[in-house]
């Protein structure tokens, strides 16, 4: 009987990439990172702040912003002078037996997941306690090209596993990366959904680290604050997951008031960036080149909406970027429009309209500011919640791809398995009753290892199942919300140009 060919090996899961040198990210993202510089490159000044999406309210209600549109947002640039791949499916299989935590443990937790959407960023209800987070400034550490920025992350919960009510850290970004890292390395396994850590922009933070005239300090504090935004709404997700929230990694990074151990063996130039850019080939590889045999109508029906969400979403995201683009543009021409106005009243000789001119001057100058305030409120709400979706999108397919690995090893197990009782039928046969009891005992060990695959296969789909419903009541909740707050921005910026025009009739009329 000739041997059937085994299934692809898979490669781990690579770990995630330092702060700086992100030299192996997909052209998608560069091109999107491009854009997004492309948006403000138009202003010689710092605009108008960020909205700060407000996630604390409940779902019934309008969005509120942490931080009121028209105010200022405390300085974001306090300067201080601080100074694998696997080895094939028995080792993956063996390994099993020593995960922590272990499938069959956490699943048990599956059951009793509360009802939570991200958009409720209170936590009162969540289990018995809450966590509420917000990063609350940045501090550049350092200067010239070892300087970095360091986040200050505030804190306030009554949960047991905190030693305090209040907590206050300083952490940079390589070390969300390693939360993040750290997270996956646990629960991705077991089918968790890990909310994904915001992507590293090298240009973004090159010219954080060489920043010297007053329009690089300004590209500069627009990158940190969307960057603090980011990663504030990353902490806020896993602070909502009801097992993510509860993991000892989470709570010492919210807590311990000291220098986290750097990561160096994430640096994209080290031997383990070299693995996991081949890693990283081998899994693309193996999800073009691999098709599993689906038995359950479930999966293959999130499967096609997931791709297809993914791609919309990405579609809208493009036409959000041009709609930001355009009213920046609209806004230019509203202010190039002003300065024309205005010197052509020094010119006019008619009182009337001299002065009519000069407050039509002024008013397109109040036009250009609502204008921009309203492109950045664009790019904040929509194109921001859009991003995040995406790469919450990605992080449903590698949960709905680990099953696969999964199944993957479970079909390995059953062929070794079948491969192992024909070698025992064969001896038996054959009379060579000296070696028949290593193989039955063969037999009963790779029995034991399919029956914990089966098991494993059974808990992961039952896991997922639950985190992607979860995941579909925060993402109905949290567009509800956004689109609830976006429209009311719109039509307070509408109200306030209409009143600016408004104001200027009656010099409109006085003109004799």
């Amino acid at each position: 009987m000739t041997d059937e060919k085994l299934p692809p090996m898979m490669a781990t899961d690579d770990p995630v990439d330092d702060e700086d040198d992100d030299i192996f990210s997909s052209t998608i993202d560069d091109l999107s990172s491009l854009r997004n510089e492309e948006l403000f490159a138009s202003l010689a000044t710092v605009p108008p702040p960020l909205t700060n999406i407000s996630l604390n309210e409940g779902s019934s209600t309008l969005l509120e912003s942490d931080v009121p549109l028209n105010n200022d947002h405390k300085e974001v640039q306090q300067m201080t002078s601080k100074n694998v791949i696997s080895n094939g499916f028995e080792e993956e299989i063996n390994s099993k037996e020593n995960d922590t935590p272990s499938a069959s443990e956490e699943i048990n937790q599956v059951e009793d997941i509360p009802n939570v959407s991200i958009n409720n960023m209170n936590f009162e209800n969540i289990e018995n306690g809450f966590i509420k987070i917000s990063i609350s400034e940045t501090t550049k550490v350092g200067e010239g090209m070892s300087s970095y920025v360091a986040y200050r992350i505030v804190t306030r919960s009554n949960m047991t596993m905190f030693k305090t009510n209040n907590m206050a850290v300083l952490r940079r970004f390589s070390d969300f990366l390693g939360l993040h890292n750290k997270l996956t390395e646990k629960y991705l396994r077991n089918g968790r959904l890990i909310p994904p850590a915001p992507q590293k922009n090298m240009l973004g933070s090159t010219r954080i680290k060489i920043s010297g005239n007053q329009s690089d300090q300004a590209t500069s504090a627009e990158f940190i604050e969307k960057r603090r935004l980011a990663l504030e709404r990353f902490l806020k997700r896993i602070a909502l997951h009801p097992i993510l929230r509860n993991d000892k990694s989470f709570a010492d990074f919210l807590e311990q008031d000291c220098e986290l151990p750097k990561a160096t063996s994430t640096s994209a130039l080290s031997g383990a960036g070299v693995m996991r850019l081949f890693n990283k080939v081998g899994e693309t590889v193996n999800k073009i080149t691999y098709k599993m045999d689906e038995n359950e109508p479930w999966f293959e029906e999130k499967e096609v909406q997931i791709e297809n969400l993914d791609l919309q979403l990405r579609n809208l995201h493009g036409a959000v970027e041009v709609l930001v683009i355009n009213r920046k543009e609209l806004a230019h021409s509203s202010g190039s429009f002003a300065k024309s106005a205005a010197v052509l009243s020094n010119c006019e000789e008619h009182t009337g309209l001299s002065r009519a001119l000069s407050q039509l001057a002024d008013v397109f100058e109040k036009v250009e500011s609502v204008r921009t305030e309203q492109a950045n409120t664009d790019f904040s709400i929509f194109c921001e919640l859009l991003k995040d979706y995406i790469g919450l999108i990605g992080a449903v397919k590698n949960v709905f791809h680990e099953r696969v690995k999964v199944y993957q090893n479970m079909q390995h197990a059953q062929m070794i398995l079948t491969k192992k009782r024909e070698q025992k039928t064969k001896l038996e046969l054959t009379g060579r009753l000296d070696k028949v009891g290593f193989v039955t005992n063969e037999v009963s060990e790779w029995e034991s290892k399919l029956s914990r695959c089966q098991d494993e296969f059974d808990q992961i789909s039952k896991t997922i199942k639950v985190e992607f419903e979860q995941f579909e009541i925060n993402r109905i909740k949290e567009f509800k919300m956004v689109i609830s707050s976006y429209l009311e921005e719109m039509i307070n910026h509408q109200t306030l140009i209409i009143k600016h025009w408004q104001a200027f009739i009656p010099e409109a009329k006085a003109i004799a």
